[in-house]
């Protein structure tokens, strides 16, 4: 039993962390040692996007998420349905909105 305990991290999450960081792109970059991931909101009609977030992982960790979301993306179809893939888009795009005219 005591074993089991030393094992265990426990996790804090504060409140404005839970709130969470809105992103609709990401990018990954990587080195011998780590990877990157920016993840980035690129707004409808704007010439700039800025970085809401930046991760860095060692390449392990970066498998271990990486295999991670895959199973979870799988439970996810599984019980939602098949995730539609619009394709590639070229940056900037539009996400629908009519361009702005004064």
């Amino acid at each position: 039993m005591e074993n089991e305990n030393k094992n265990q991290i426990n996790i804090e999450l504060t409140d404005d962390v839970a709130e969470g960081i809105y992103s609709n792109l990401a990018m990954i970059s990587h080195s011998p040692t780590e990877f990157v991931v920016d993840f980035v909101r690129v707004m409808p009609n704007t010439p700039k996007a800025k970085v809401k977030s930046r991760i860095v992982l060692t390449p392990q960790h970066a498998k271990r998420f990486c295999k991670a979301m895959m199973e979870n993306i799988k439970r996810y179809e599984q019980t939602f349905g098949t995730i539609q893939d619009p394709g590639t888009e070229t940056l900037p795009y539009n996400i629908g909105t009519p361009k702005a005219m004064a």
